[in-house]
């Protein structure tokens, strides 16, 4: 099976090796035909700490890290 790839900006590189990423998504309602937005933060593994604040990137499941990191980034 593939792995899923998210795209989302950066909030937090304060961990090391780990950023947070936000990662929205938009949808129509099925009900009131409104398209919604909504929202997900996933940590992902960083290796050598090269994403900051406001980067935009694209991130890749993996086997898990750690106790929260199942995402690593793959590009800017």
């Amino acid at each position: 099976m593939p792995k899923r790839i998210l795209t989302g900006t950066v909030t937090s590189d304060k961990n090391e090796q780990t950023v947070t990423v936000l990662v929205e998504r938009r949808y129509k309602h099925p009900l009131l035909a409104k398209t919604i937005r909504s929202s997900k933060k996933y940590r992902a593994h960083d290796a050598k700490n090269e994403f900051k604040i406001g980067d935009q990137v694209r991130i890749q499941e993996c086997a898990p890290i750690s106790k929260t990191k199942r995402w690593e980034v793959i590009s800017a």
